[in-house]
């Protein structure tokens, strides 16, 4: 079940994972790693392992607690893995689009885990079903493997062959027999960092996947580069030319685990300074300051400071309601909003409240909770958002809604702010952002994608898709 809180934010499409550390059980280490990286998806999981002769895996629909135990990673045998927890953005949620995709190839096993959205995979599925490949699943990920398990040469040439082909996001871990590759996109849509454990190597989509293992932070993988991690150590191949550096500003604003670093500093920092920005901005005359938690937290701390306003609690969330598979009466369903947040009174009662969220994209979600906090005593809401209006729909991996169904496509700010019931309300704005999350721009070149907030697409888009493209064109 997804509420309709959550079923009202980005969702990103995945967390990957690879290790390669001989002696040690890689198989439990990815089961934590990937159990850190829980928040990039929450549909399916998997590990695949190889323990340079034979490749094992083992993947299921749900949360990584829910999937893994001790019997099945017994069998997951080895000292090289990656691992992958999905959201859809490419293809269905169901199993069959369950990564890492794994199978045999003339030079041995092949896995991949994929986190991003290539735009020309329905060029690319074409092409391979032409040519007399067959294809089981609806995900573009089956034709990244099937790209490199057809390309010639060793897997360095297969990898640079596919980023010559390959347009759009892309952060790959790629299990072979007997080393683990982590590539980036030439653009840096999808983050990708490689840490040191002991002897071995890991590669993983945020850093708190390391911490969580007890892996030392090396670096970030930079765009267009190949990372191999064997029995040699780990060595850097430039796999293609880099492009205009585009890393998704949603990795800063929402994504991310607030714990993870970027450039040396915690994402709960960066989200702390775009609160501080938005308040210098589009400040309020009010008695308290809450949070859209968990996510609009960091911000909404960082707008108290900036204004000297006490920050308080203003909603308990049952952070339990999405895990459960009982689908509620139309009844309950329709105040979804009430089984998610509950307002508590006392922090709210005869006060000017400003409510601080990191995103509104559909729209459906915040007059509910507006209307929670006059439920809970407060005699104004002043909503303030720590990210521009999102107009466009992201190709690069994110599900971010259609034109139709984004409201501030549809609707100006003020027309929102009477939508959603608000007293006031205000975004911070593009300048202020790409200033709170640290970009320098010079002509132009700030390193970062704002699509969803310009429609300025760093890759020209041949035709609109969304997430069941692949399906809708192929019947599959």
């Amino acid at each position: 079940m997804i509420d309709s809180y959550d079923n009202d934010k980005p969702h990103d499409a995945c967390g990957v994972f690879g290790i390669y550390a001989p002696g040690e059980d890689v198989a439990r280490l990815s089961f934590f790693a990937l159990h850190a990286l829980q928040h990039r998806g929450q549909e399916s999981a998997g590990i695949a392992t190889s323990d340079g002769h034979v490749a094992h895996i083992f993947k299921a629909m749900g949360l990584v607690s829910q999937i893994f135990n001790e019997e099945n990673l017994s069998t997951l045998r080895g000292h090289l893995a990656i691992g992958h927890n999905r959201y859809s953005t490419t293809g269905s949620s169901f199993l069959r689009n369950a990564q890492p995709l794994l199978i045999e190839t003339a030079l041995g096993p092949l896995g991949v885990a994929h986190n991003g959205n290539l735009i020309n995979a329905p060029e690319l599925r074409r092409d391979l079903l032409q040519r007399g490949v067959g294809l089981s699943t609806s995900s573009d990920t089956e034709v990244i493997v099937q790209v490199l398990a057809g390309g010639h040469g060793n897997w360095v040439s297969r990898i640079r062959t596919l980023m010559a082909q390959a347009d759009g996001a892309y952060a790959l871990t790629i299990l072979t027999r007997d080393a683990v590759y982590g590539l980036r996109d030439p653009w840096g849509f999808r983050p990708l960092c490689v840490g040191k454990l002991g002897e071995g190597y890991v590669l993983a989509s945020e850093s708190c996947a390391l911490t969580t293992i007890g892996a030392k932070l090396i670096r970030e993988v930079l765009p267009g580069e190949i990372v191999c991690l064997d029995k040699d150590g780990m060595h850097v191949v430039q796999g293609t030319s880099p492009r205009r550096f585009s890393l998704c500003t949603f990795e800063h604003i929402y994504f991310a685990r607030p714990d993870s670093l970027f450039k040396g500093q915690t994402i709960h920092s960066i989200r702390q300074e775009l609160g501080r920005v938005l308040a210098h901005e589009a400040p309020a005359e009010a008695d308290v300051v809450v949070a859209v938690p968990d996510s609009g937290t960091p911000a909404a701390i960082g707008y108290a400071q900036a204004l000297g306003i006490p920050f308080s609690e203003g909603f308990i969330k049952n952070r339990y309601i999405g895990r459960t598979f009982i689908q509620p009466q139309n009844k309950l369903r329709q105040s979804s909003i009430s089984m998610k947040f509950n307002p508590l009174p006392g922090n709210l009662e005869g006060k000017r409240v400003v409510m601080v969220d990191d995103s509104i994209v559909r729209g459906n979600t915040a007059g509910p909770l507006v209307q929670l906090l006059r439920d809970g005593g407060a005699t104004e809401v002043h909503v303030r958002v720590s990210s521009p209006p999102i107009k466009h729909p992201c190709f690069m991996g994110v599900d971010m809604a259609t034109h139709e169904e984004l409201i501030a496509y549809n609707f100006e700010v003020a027309d929102i702010c009477k939508k959603i019931g608000a007293d006031s309300l205000a975004y911070i704005s593009l300048d202020g952002m790409m200033h709170a999350v640290g970009a320098i721009d010079k002509e132009g070149d700030h390193g970062y994608c704002n699509a969803c907030f310009t429609g300025d697409y760093p890759i020209p888009l041949l035709e609109e898709q969304d997430k069941l493209s692949l399906e809708k064109a192929f019947g599959t």
